[in-house]
């Protein structure tokens, strides 16, 4: 086949382009500043078209030629290569990894960091090592239950990666690139999900008892001061490891939490305790220069390890008796049983959907003044648990002490 190559090889470039034919429609183009490319021309249905089978000599005169003879024979088929290559160029393209890559730069700067990242992790992790790279229009539902049931063989429910797959596909539907969620119909066959119930401490005794090993504790100076404030807050872990200087307004005594951070898309205005307060400057002496309240340790341009709290209960010997998400059903528990706080403030300041008398939802400020005093109350109630004071709180339902 070398000596077979030599006019290729030995062709100068001229003013002109000219070609160098090699019959069947194959041909070399060579041009003025001295770039050869393989060409390709074929008559379908009656008009005469083209293709480019690459740059000489890294295209070799034989894969030039096997090239010409796969085009033929999709011709002898009736199929014209130039729409055969687009369809295959396309399905590099619309791969489910790529379609998911879109997807998520169009949605996930709206998330919350911890959802974001739990989304991309279940798709790396679950669904791109099945399908990821199999073009989106090819998936069929089989190849999605084969990862869902690789996710239920770990002994947890697979709903979170069936839902990432149907947004992926109806993001590929409504942007041309799928007609069909090959996912729609496997939530029925999958296993059901258990309902989950964060273990919590809600006995006053047992309260005060975790408050003074939280005090105890050996931790880093951040994770310690974490574990500090949440129970004075009671928000969602993921909001505290998340918080930001600028969200925080000593001035004001209020941290407010955009919407983009909370789990119903709603900004959040949590009044802080003198005991809060206390805490914050303490930390603002050290990582008030960034931007994270709670920066992690290997980066100040990351928050705290999501896994840091879980971690500190184990060390202390709370591990499946406590949780950094049980503060809130702590809290809820004694405001409401023992505090006598009014439920909707309370529920409001969870960050749940509170509604008026006329069905609309309170916006953040609602309430503010009760809730500052509320908060307030709480702290003082936790400093007197720590220091182990019997408490008879004023009961605000009857107007009565105890």
């Amino acid at each position: 086949m070398a000596f077979k190559d030599i006019k290729y090889r030995n062709a100068k470039p001229k003013a002109k382009p000219y070609k160098l034919g090699d019959g069947d429609g194959l041909y070399l183009l060579i041009n003025p500043n001295g770039s050869r490319w393989w060409r390709f021309r074929y008559t379908f249905s009656g008009k005469e078209k083209g293709l480019s089978f690459g740059v000489y000599p890294a295209t070799t005169l034989e894969s030039a030629r096997d090239k010409r003879t796969a085009a033929r024979k999709l011709i002898a088929e009736g199929v014209d290569p130039s729409v055969a290559r687009k369809e295959k160029d396309a399905e590099k393209v619309n791969t489910f990894r790529h379609v998911a890559a879109e997807w998520l730069s169009k949605n996930a700067h709206t998330w919350a960091p911890g959802h974001r990242y739990t989304v991309q992790r279940t798709l790396d992790k679950d669904i791109f090592p099945f399908f990821g790279d199999k073009s989106i229009g090819k998936i069929a539902p089989g190849d999605v239950l084969e990862a869902l049931r690789k996710i239920e063989s770990r002994g947890v429910a697979a709903h979170r990666g069936c839902q990432i797959c149907g947004l992926v596909f109806r993001y590929a539907i409504a942007s041309g690139m799928a007609t069909v969620d090959p996912s729609a119909t496997l939530i029925s066959v999958l296993r059901k999900a258990d309902v989950k119930h964060y273990p919590a401490i809600t006995e006053p005794k047992d309260v005060a008892v975790l408050l003074r090993a939280i005090d105890s504790y050996h931790g880093t100076f951040i994770i310690k001061h974490a574990l500090k404030l949440l129970p004075l807050v009671f928000c969602r872990p993921g909001e505290l490891r998340n918080a930001e200087w600028a969200e925080v307004d000593f001035e004001a005594a209020v941290w407010a939490i955009p919407a983009e951070k909370m789990k119903m898309k709603q900004p959040h205005l949590i009044p802080l305790s003198r005991q809060a307060i206390k805490i914050l400057k303490s930390l603002h002496e050290v990582t008030g220069g960034g931007r994270y309240v709670f920066p992690a340790s290997t980066s100040a341009q990351k928050t705290m390890c999501a896994n840091s709290f879980s971690w500190a209960f184990d060390f202390m010997g709370y591990k499946d008796t406590m949780t950094s998400h049980g503060f809130r059903a702590m809290a809820r528990t004694i405001l409401d049983e023992i505090l006598q706080f009014p439920a909707h403030l309370i529920e409001h300041q969870l960050a749940h959907a509170v509604r008026d008398a006329n069905g609309r939802s309170y916006n953040r400020t609602s309430h503010i003044e009760e809730r500052k005093k509320m908060m307030q109350t709480w702290a003082d109630y936790l400093d007197g648990l720590r220091a182990g004071c019997k408490i008879i709180p004023f009961n605000r339902r009857t107007g009565t002490d105890g």
